[in-house]
């Protein structure tokens, strides 16, 4: 067995739903050009750190010296239990706990896996938590495909993934999770697209590119001024997150329930409704949420969004 197919087989043994592995070096001059493209236009938003560190996101080897491959994995968050759909709605993602400490961890042991049984290494782990083009990176690896919703589509699985990764000195080959000589991709489904309530994903130079302007996502949790009054009615019942994209993909007829306990939602979480929500005080929102990605939105940006989404059901 080679040591790639070794290191995959304990990342599935620790919980993970796929890995793959790839050398890094520079990114490909097209995907470099989308990036650029995508900061010019301005689709970041107020996420003014995109345009930090553009180097070291183009080229790994300039975030961790010496750095020889790229081991990356995926997670399934996919709920089995959902909350009521006349409830507030918040994206299947926040349900259970911070995916960021939830991968990390297992990353360490699968760090300490290999530094132990396959070789010393010196690197770093990452997951959303640096300047690291993990989509580019997955598809280039095999372990999917970045369809027009600009999500990472693993074919046979689908698309409510976390992803994260170690970059690290190991020299290590190619893995494929989809074979070489099958060409998938969205093929003509624009589902995503027509399904959008305000039409954030567009199509320029042949990419489709997602403007963070008018991404529920990205108005519901990153921004923390005032919502756009112009997507106010589109934002729905949407207090937390967006998923639409995800839920009218039809590779998502294939997600299972996730197995990771930490990211099943809890008894209280799942009867969070308006009353409650309405209730809840700063204080009572630090306990419930403590370790919850929702914590990202913060207590006001919650209220915020929960006065759009009253204002849209009454």
């Amino acid at each position: 067995m080679t040591t790639e197919q070794i290191i995959i087989d304990k990342a599935l043994e620790l919980g993970f739903s796929a890995c793959a592995i790839v050398p890094v070096g520079d990114v490909e001059l097209y995907a470099e050009q989308n990036l650029r493209e995508w900061l010019d236009k301005g689709y970041a938003a107020n996420m003014n750190y995109m345009h930090n560190n553009l180097e070291k996101r183009l080229n790994p080897q300039m975030l961790v010296e010496q750095a020889r491959s790229m081991i990356i994995v995926a997670i399934n968050y996919y709920p089995e239990i959902k909350r009521n759909p006349s409830y507030p709605e918040i994206s299947y993602y926040a349900y259970g706990k911070d995916y960021h400490d939830v991968i990390k961890e297992k990353l360490k042991h699968l760090w300490n896996f290999i530094n132990k049984d396959i070789s010393p290494i010196t690197g770093r782990i990452f997951t959303d938590s640096a300047p690291v083009m993990e989509r580019y990176w997955a598809e280039k690896a095999g372990l999917g495909f970045i369809g027009k919703s600009n999500n990472l589509i693993i074919p046979g699985k689908g698309s409510f993934f976390f992803l994260g990764e170690i970059i690290c000195d190991l020299e290590l080959c190619k893995s494929s999770s989809i074979k070489q000589s099958v060409k998938i991709n969205c093929g003509k489904c624009s589902r995503c697209i027509d399904s959008c309530p305000t039409g954030a994903i567009s199509l320029s130079n042949d990419k489709y590119l997602l403007d963070s302007h008018k991404c529920i996502a990205y108005q519901t949790i990153e921004n923390k001024t005032d919502i756009d009054p112009a997507l106010s009615n589109q934002i729905g019942k949407r207090i937390y997150g967006c998923d639409t994209c995800l839920k009218v993909c039809p590779f998502n007829k294939f997600a299972e329930p996730t197995k990771i306990e930490e990211f099943k939602p809890t008894e209280e979480f799942l009867t969070l409704d308006y009353k409650r929500l309405d209730e809840l005080t700063e204080s009572e929102f630090k306990f419930l949420f403590k370790g919850s990605p929702i914590k990202r939105a913060g207590f006001y940006g919650i209220k915020r969004n929960l006065s759009f989404a009253r204002n849209n059901f009454n």
